[in-house]
């Protein structure tokens, strides 16, 4: 049986918690993007769809986040990796960061100065 082709980063990958599922695509050359395609709990306490509400821009504090565009025109950096700027729509913050891929494993690198936090994707398909 022939070995199947390496996916490479486009699809979708759900953080080991479950809280989220992005989709990853590539965007412009071998840049990648990626935007929030599910939550583990899409709904707010008030049970509509949960909003971006803690943007630091308030014109866009009411778009949904399912949807959100959350990494944009990460760079390569070497093989299966990227870097670039990532937004947490749970704090607002937009973050320096980096995505690593080994197989079906992501993991994405945030960084606030010298303070850094990992977090472990899977892939969906």
């Amino acid at each position: 049986m022939p070995a199947e082709a390496d996916p490479g980063p486009a699809g979708l990958w759900r953080l080991s918690t479950g809280k989220v599922t992005v989709r990853v695509r590539y965007c412009g050359g071998q840049k990648l993007c990626a935007s929030i395609a599910a939550l583990a709990r899409p709904y707010g306490k008030d049970g509509k769809p949960k909003r971006d509400h803690d943007n630091p821009n308030p014109s866009l504090r009411n778009r949904p986040v399912v949807g959100l565009q959350v990494a944009s025109g990460m760079s390569p950096a070497g093989p299966n990796r990227w870097v670039g700027k990532i937004y947490n729509a749970d704090d607002g913050g937009t973050y320096r960061s980096e995505i690593h891929i080994t197989g079906d494993v992501m993991i994405l690198q945030g960084c606030w100065g010298p303070f850094c936090k990992k977090n472990r994707f899977t892939r969906v398909r």
